[in-house]
């Protein structure tokens, strides 16, 4: 039976750092220990920069271990649909930009003796039919007219994998890597150039000011010149920059495959949603690992994760057919950029000593490697020829089309507050599953565990009110407008929410029952 978490988690177990017990001063303070986080922290400290980072879980416990692990320049979005917003030359600025972070991945590991698995590999972009060739050739265009360093793409007549007659596209000097080796390093790195790592301390209130001002749930604070927040989804903000992106889930399965007989390259193909793939050698007794991912929704748009997993473990042996048992599944979540590409750098409502790096869409790897960079240079005075193509400050008015359908889609959201429950009966909820109540003009997020123990908390998210949908992937509760997720029993696993779900007693459940009836 498939293990439902991440291989990279099932490979990196560490014992977490203390907290933070007391009030601290600094010259940066990140919040957010993942990718974007340290490296944002090494790069400060290999600045000079008395750095302290502090995260609500532990470092790499979020986003970046349930990634896939490409590390490319190749977007997610498409070259067609980057130009389209933000023209020639900015799009190529984006694709050396992103070449940057995967050569900075590589001298970081070098200098810093990170046993990451790094290694270069060619990438594939190939048509999932023979309507999308034409779609092959209009990427083939504006990549070979970007001009990136290193990288000369190249069209294929045929893919590698799949049905022969399938129009595809090599890019050279892609890499992968193991993502939670290379946070391991960086934490060491942190060390040594004289950072601090706290874990298990949960940030609530970033204050702007020259000093700003790090608050944490257990009432210390950290002073500090300069603060970077990578929470994936900003923290620190309510409205402004949640408009211009928009939380989507995404699935992958690892198969075993025979060791050796799959070339550890990065595929993509070009359907709606898009596949992507690559080989992990040796992860399974030997066995590598075929990681295929795919089958993106919008957060809290549906429930169906076993049917996704099913569909991408099937196109997986349709492509490989050497491919076998499923080891892994896994889910995570990324933030897409209404204009394609992420947001680093100074968070436009603060003081300019706070930045943000959000948005990735899909290169969260790279996108936090270049995030450092950027806030870096912001930092210390440096020029920085990328930091006004992903300056957060940006208005993507070529998107208007897709600002609209988001938000629309978040306005229609609001309307679940008017919606009948999923169910009446909290009987009825088995186990492992969860379903919103409505008691009254009450929503509430009722989950039952592997145990049979029942939870209950309120439905309402308490970023900005939307009411929050059961996700049986996860097993969370995750907030279909903005992207905030929680537990079963409410506590915060992902931002822009702070505050939990508030905690409902079965008895107040009942009460509600009996005074206002079931809608």
């Amino acid at each position: 039976m498939a293990t439902t978490t991440s291989v990279w988690r099932a490979l990196h177990e560490r014992a977490p750092n203390a907290p933070l017990a007391a009030d601290l001063t600094a010259d940066l303070c990140v919040i957010g220990a993942g990718i974007a986080g340290l490296s944002t922290a090494v790069e400060a400290a290999l600045a000079g920069m008395r750095v302290v980072v502090l995260d609500a879980a532990t470092a790499g416990s979020g986003e970046t271990a349930v990634t896939s692990a490409h590390l490319t320049n190749v977007f997610d979005a498409g070259f067609t649909y980057i130009e389209h917003h933000h023209g020639l030359e900015t799009t190529r600025l984006a694709a050396n930009a992103h070449m940057a972070a995967i050569a900075r991945v590589e001298e970081l590991a070098a200098a810093e003796h990170i046993a990451c698995e790094f290694r270069r590999v060619d990438g594939y972009l190939f048509a999932h039919d023979a309507s999308a060739d034409s779609a092959i050739d209009d990427e083939y265009d504006v990549a070979r007219r970007c001009d990136v360093s290193r990288w000369k793409p190249e069209r294929l007549a045929d893919a590698p994998i799949g049905p022969k007659g399938r129009a595809c596209l090599r890019f050279p000097n892609q890499a992968i890597f193991d993502p939670l080796a290379y946070l391991r390093g960086l934490i060491r790195a942190l060390t040594t150039h004289g950072g601090t790592l706290y874990e298990h301390t949960r940030v609530e209130h970033v204050v702007s000011g020259e000093p700003a001002e790090v608050q944490t749930a257990d009432g210390h604070t950290v002073t500090a010149r300069f603060v970077m927040v990578a929470t994936n989804s900003p923290i620190n903000d309510r409205v402004t920059m949640h408009t211009k992106q928009a939380p989507y889930h995404t699935y992958i399965v690892g198969l075993r495959a025979p060791a050796g007989e799959l070339a550890p390259a990065l595929y993509w193909d070009t359907d709606e949603p898009f596949r992507y793939v690559r080989v992990l050698p040796g992860a399974v007794d030997g066995d590598d690992l075929l990681i295929v991912g795919g089958e993106d929704h919008k957060a809290g748009h549906a429930s169906d994760g076993d049917a996704r997993w099913q569909r991408l473990e099937s196109w997986g042996r349709a492509h490989f057919p050497s491919a076998g048992a499923v080891a892994w599944q896994w889910s995570g979540q990324v933030m897409n950029a209404i204009d394609g590409l992420g947001f680093y750098g100074r968070n436009p409502l603060d003081t300019p000593n706070i930045f943000i790096a959000t948005g990735d869409t899909g290169m969260g790897l790279t996108g936090g490697v270049l995030a450092g960079v950027i806030a870096r240079d912001l930092m210390t005075g440096r020029d920085n020829p990328f930091a006004p193509v992903f300056d957060p400050a940006r208005k993507p008015l070529t998107a208007a089309t897709e600002f609209l359908k988001e938000q629309v889609d978040v306005v229609v959201r609001y309307a679940d507050w008017l919606t009948p429950g999923e169910t009446d009966s909290v009987d009825a909820i088995p186990r492992n599953a969860g379903a919103v109540v409505r008691r009254g003009g009450r929503k509430f997020a009722v989950s039952r565990g592997a145990d049979g123990e029942v939870s209950c908390v309120s439905a309402v998210c308490t970023h900005l009110g939307c009411i929050v949908a059961w996700n049986p992937s996860a097993s969370t509760w995750d907030c279909p407008c903005h992207g905030s997720r929680f537990r079963p029993d409410g506590s915060v696993i992902h931002g822009p929410a702070v505050a939990p779900l508030e905690p409902v007693a079965m008895e107040e459940l009942d009460e509600v029952n009996e005074t206002g009836g079931a809608a």
